[in-house]
């Protein structure tokens, strides 16, 4: 999904620019200075958080390019580490994202399906009204994070920096101990500007590559499951699930003991293997992805456990310009050498953090708002 905006103004003295997209006038205040400065003449950028931008800039220095399985948390535990700007940043980042988590957990208003209310209403409902349903603070999402240390992608809003552990910080205050270990509360997702994205014509699709409904932790609910239930408290209701899962299942346990009854209407499920081979047609980014719009909303989540799968997969996506501008957001479980989890990952790890920040970097500048997945 991809909007249209228009600078209408720059201010340099109060740091603000005025912006039309289709629907409203946004005023974008607090860009980022290096935005300012490069990005005057366009919002079809990709702007990383300050946090982000110092681990993306000191890869050899934190030890991130090394395959010796290096400590992703420390960066959240000392100034000595990186430095003192940077150490604080990440502290007052946690303390926006606790509060960000509190308040979209208390959020309770009452939201419709946007693309149905948009097809039954058409031109007699303002699309810019119908999406500030959904806003959480007065001045939107980055009212709720002073630290200012949120990032920003061209389609799909703010998002999260990304940042070692490729999981929640809480996760950090004791590794051990695993608490933080499956929370998704690290996900930022800016659904007021996703609705701005939509058409009465938008259809909203999931890939789920790796969908198994059994848990590690028979008492957390299913990820996927939960990732689900925040778009639909949001406003956006997939029209169809494409679940890919190599284990066999027996489909009547799927369906009578697994998967939710609403759910029913709009799942697929397709049990059997990928394919990384581009001409594959169990290759979902070639037999199902393609098939979509721009205009659609389309989520892939990929955590099959299997580097020789996923990693040429991933990276069709990054280079592939014909299927990245299909995809908004991208969900990916990437084991490589870290030393807080790797007893976890053991075999399955591959590559370095590097190779990882790289590629989902990569993918954000392409378009897609990509997230570590748990």
């Amino acid at each position: 999904v991809s909007s249209l905006f228009v600078i209408q103004s720059i201010n340099e003295r109060t740091s603000s620019i005025s912006v039309s997209s289709l629907s409203n006038v946004l005023l974008l205040e607090d860009v980022p200075p290096r935005f300012l400065k490069e990005n005057k003449h366009s919002l079809n950028n990709y702007v990383a958080a300050d946090v982000e931008t110092y681990v993306m800039d000191h890869f050899e220095e934190l030890g991130f390019n090394s395959k010796l399985d290096p400590q992703g948390c420390p960066i959240w535990l000392s100034p000595d580490i990186s430095t003192q700007e940077n150490y604080d940043n990440l502290r007052a980042y946690r303390q926006d994202l606790d509060n960000y988590t509190k308040v979209l957990k208390e959020f309770d208003k009452p939201v419709p399906d946007f693309v149905q209310t948009m097809r039954e209403k058409g031109t007699s409902i303002d699309q810019g009204d119908l999406c500030k349903t959904v806003r959480l603070h007065p001045d939107g999402i980055q009212g709720l994070f002073p630290s200012r240390q949120l990032s920003s992608t061209p389609s799909s809003g703010y998002v999260e920096p990304l940042l070692t552990p490729m999981r929640h910080p809480l996760f950090c205050d004791d590794p051990k101990s695993n608490q933080g270990l499956l929370s998704m509360d690290y996900l930022i997702h800016d659904f007021e500007e996703m609705c701005l994205s939509l058409k009465p014509s938008s259809r909203s699709i999931l890939v789920d590559m790796g969908a198994s409904l059994e848990f590690h932790d028979s008492h957390v609910e299913p990820p996927v499951v939960s990732l689900l239930k925040s778009f639909e408290k949001f406003g956006f209701h997939f029209d169809h699930i494409y679940a890919f899962e190599v284990t066999d299942f027996d489909p009547t346990k799927v369906y009578r003991e697994l998967l939710p009854e609403k759910y029913f209407p709009s799942y697929h499920w397709i049990n059997t293997g990928i394919s990384a081979e581009v001409e594959d047609k169990l290759n979902p980014l070639r037999s199902i992805i393609s098939t979509f719009k721009e205009d659609d909303l389309v989520i892939v989540k990929l955590d099959v456990d299997t580097p020789s799968l996923e990693l040429p997969l991933a990276k069709q996506l990054l280079e592939d310009n014909s299927l990245n501008k299909l995809v908004d957001h991208f969900y990916f479980e990437h084991h490589v050498h870290m030393g807080e989890i790797a007893d976890s990952w053991g075999d399955s790890m591959e590559g370095t953090i590097q190779d990882s920040f790289e590629l989902m970097n990569g993918l954000r500048k392409k378009g897609v708002a990509s997230h570590f997945w748990v």
